[in-house]
């Protein structure tokens, strides 16, 4: 499929999206959303990739909402259900992780993408704010669900409620996101980060998504279980056989994905 608002390149086993609506911020369009979800359930969950970084074009993440394009003065439930949740639950459902690579800024929806993905990386330009308030509307786009297990309620409530701007220092110390990158040269060091991170144990990457995704839904009980049953599947893998024996032999490993 030939994308019109996004750009989709792979390389030694990971996947770029990027975002392709500089002009106005890469705003969410319902034809960008549709497209991010094809690729996100479609090539992106192709076996040879082993990592994805979403990313924007241009001096911003993306700005949330195209509110050109998008009605807000009706009954918006519906437009959430078919353009928004497809994109939240192909990257939580992908067996391999998903990186934001936050290049500049990430408001409303925008951020709700950022931290839906299993990690963000951002450049030390980037800026954060949720803003939904500040036009009336609510937190949206698994916003509400993914923040306060990164940052707490408190935080996100407060967040919330004052709209403020977050810059990459503060997102880095509350733990909004979990690296920062210089803002020159950040697009290729991005990159080469997830090309890393590409070529690391995929299956035990999977397993270990599936371990912190369950683990708020979990008594201690039920996670040991969890842990004990992924643990089972992880030492069975090849990856697992190549690690042991990198290990025993003082070298680096070699991982495959398998």
């Amino acid at each position: 499929m030939g994308y019109q608002q996004l750009r989709v390149e792979a390389h030694e086993g990971a996947l770029r999206i990027t975002l392709d609506r500089p002009e106005v911020l890469n705003a969410l369009s319902p034809a960008l959303l549709e497209e991010l979800a094809h690729v996100l359930q479609g090539r992106a969950a192709e076996a040879d990739v082993r990592a994805v970084l979403v990313t924007g074009a241009g001096r911003a993440f993306c700005a949330g909402a195209d509110l050109a394009v998008t009605p807000v003065d009706a009954d918006i439930g519906p437009l959430l259900e078919r353009y928004y949740q497809p994109v939240v639950m192909a990257m939580r459902g992908l067996r391999k992780p998903v990186i934001a690579g936050v290049n500049g800024v990430a408001a409303g929806a925008g951020l709700s993408l950022a931290v839906g993905c299993d990690l963000r990386i951002a450049s030390t330009a980037a800026k954060f704010a949720l803003g939904f308030t500040g036009i009336g509307l609510v937190m949206d786009a698994g916003s509400s669900y993914f923040l306060p297990r990164l940052i707490g309620p408190g935080r996100t409530m407060e967040l919330a409620l004052s709209n403020r701007l977050v810059d990459a220092a503060e997102a880095l110390q509350i733990g909004l996101v979990e690296r920062e990158l210089a803002a020159d040269g950040f697009s290729e060091a991005v990159w080469q980060a997830v090309i890393e991170i590409a070529n690391g144990p995929t299956l035990a990457y999977a397993l270990v998504k599936r371990e912190l995704h369950g683990t708020f839904d979990h008594d201690l009980a039920e996670q040991l279980l969890l842990e004990a049953e992924a643990q089972s599947s992880a030492a069975a893998s090849r990856d697992a056989r190549e690690g042991v024996a990198a290990f025993r032999e003082k070298r680096k490993p070699e991982y495959r994905g398998g």
